[in-house]
């Protein structure tokens, strides 16, 4: 957990990548959880489980960990002096995937309550997704993400249960999407994808797909365009999280 000097009262939930197979707490982790902290964020980076540890039910697993990260950040919100409604989720790589899964499935049943924590919604006020695995239809997605999440065989329903993009509906959060056109390990597909499926469905959405960056590239190459995607980012959640002067006062 990483607090701010001065707290702006919102929380996001970091979910750094990995493929599913480690967690990379450096620059998708800590890094990022600085750069959110001096813009007044509270940020909690989540390292869940890992689908290949030996669970049985192993494609939901990282969900679980999700669903009940929001649920303990909003039953600690007093004592973090963050607003309960203003709590966002923001996720690279496969963490991108798990942050799409949460605002998809975030009322999805995984897992038998345990406490009264439990009772608390695990809806995100808004998602960010960077570089997101989102499909996992072969060809399409990251062979290792899906491998990891999903095991050696999985059959079409369990494919399309884990595929983000097929669950998009009305009480899914608004959502910002940075994706590079020449990254080659998580094609831009995937975000094309899921901003499809958000506009059919009228969520909210924001898009930035940079012509240079690869994969992996964080918080962006110093210099570069796609350094600029946490200063957009911050100021596109302000106006999901801040309320909205009547359009007579703004002018």
């Amino acid at each position: 957990m990483f607090r701010p000097r001065a707290s702006n009262g919102c929380a996001i939930l970091l979910i750094p990548g990995g493929a599913y197979t480690f967690i990379v707490g450096t620059h998708e982790g800590g890094d990022t959880a600085q750069v959110l902290t001096a813009r007044g964020y509270t940020v909690f980076v989540l390292i869940h489980r890992l689908p290949g540890e030996g669970w049985s039910r192993r494609s939901i697993v990282p969900l679980q960990d999700a669903q009940r990260a929001m649920r303990v950040i909003r039953s600690q919100a007093t004592r973090y002096t963050i607003d309960p409604a203003k709590v966002a989720v923001l996720g690279y790589s496969a963490g991108g995937h798990l942050a799409a899964s949460l605002a998809t499935g975030f009322a999805e049943d995984t897992y038998a309550a345990r406490d009264s924590i439990d009772g608390l919604d695990a809806r995100p006020i808004a998602a960010g997704l960077i570089y997101p695995v989102i499909t996992l239809v072969a060809g399409l997605t990251n062979p290792q993400t899906a491998l990891s999440l999903l095991g050696p065989a999985p059959d079409d329903p369990l494919v399309t249960r884990r595929s983000p993009d097929q669950h998009v509906d009305g009480t899914t959060p608004p959502t910002f999407i940075v994706h590079a056109l020449d990254d080659t390990a998580v094609p831009p597909d995937n975000s094309f994808r899921m901003l499809a499926a958000l506009r059919a469905a009228k969520v909210p959405a924001e898009a930035h797909l940079f012509e240079r960056g690869g994969h992996g590239f964080g918080l962006g190459m110093p210099g570069t365009p796609n350094a600029q995607w946490p200063a957009l980012f911050d100021a596109w959640l302000g106006g999901h999280l801040m309320p909205r002067a009547p359009r007579e006062q703004r002018r």
